[in-house]
């Protein structure tokens, strides 16, 4: 009854932290650490959700200690030795960092019954994924050029996750690069031809900068490829129905 309970407070702290609420959240996790719980899944769960709190807070000491504690009691915890590897390497412990990326990859290897080039591609994506997280988080917070810096780290770890190409163009766009932000989302453009957000979002960044014709353009042009497209439908309608539709990336 006792780890049953303690679940559920594992639970509830893992959904306050999908909703941001971040200090709630903690509060939870410390009672389940300090529980005195046996479940060690439980446990390192709950340690590798503090870790990304602590991460995102900019506590990267405590997050270090969290994550590295997941692995005491998960080993083959492998989200925890990226986030953990991913740490190292940004404060400059590339030596621990390339150690723990190694195990890890070499892991998803064994674990894969396909090539190894697979294994690579997926430890990629695992980083990928963190950095997209805290460029989500930064950009959230308006704190930009962490944001930049991060959906950067995440497009050349995973070029196959196009969103990032685009959240790329918005934070241009915050920062008043204009230029950049036209630049990113045309060649988006150019390279996938059927990426349909990529012209939805060119065509908000047009409206956005007065161009009214040229982002009608490019949401007459999603719906001829996707007439069900109701984004596009819905920014075309407000572009000709309303005479001061502000429109945001």
């Amino acid at each position: 009854m006792k780890d049953l309970k303690i679940n559920e407070l594992y639970a509830k702290a893992k959904e306050l932290f999908e909703k941001n609420r971040l200090k709630d959240s903690l509060s939870i996790l410390n009672d389940v650490i300090e529980s005195g719980t046996d479940d060690k899944d439980c446990l390192s769960e709950a340690y590798f959700i503090m870790g990304n709190i602590f991460h995102m807070k900019g506590e990267i000491g405590k997050a270090i200690k969290a994550f590295n504690k997941v692995l005491e009691l998960k080993s083959t915890h492998t989200d925890a030795a990226i986030s953990l590897s991913v740490l190292y390497n940004d404060i400059g412990r590339y030596e621990e960092a390339q150690k723990i990326f190694k195990v890890a990859d070499e892991r998803v290897k064994r674990s894969s019954a396909k090539k190894d080039e697979v294994g690579d591609e997926h430890v990629n994506q695992k980083f990928s994924g963190k950095h997209f997280e805290l460029g989500e988080m930064y950009f959230t917070y308006g704190r930009y050029d962490e944001a930049l810096f991060e959906y950067n780290k995440a497009s050349s770890l995973d070029p196959s996750n196009l969103e990032i190409r685009i959240k790329l163009a918005k934070v241009y766009a915050k920062k008043n690069f204009a230029s950049k932000a036209f630049d990113e989302l045309r060649a988006l453009k150019n390279e996938h031809p059927a990426y349909l957000p990529a012209r939805i979002a060119l065509g908000i960044l047009y409206y956005g900068n007065g161009k009214v014709v040229e982002a009608q353009n490019e949401w007459e042009k999603v719906l001829s490829k996707d007439p069900a497209n109701q984004e596009a439908g819905m920014y075309l309608k407000l572009s000709q129905t309303a005479t001061e539709t502000s429109v945001h990336m």
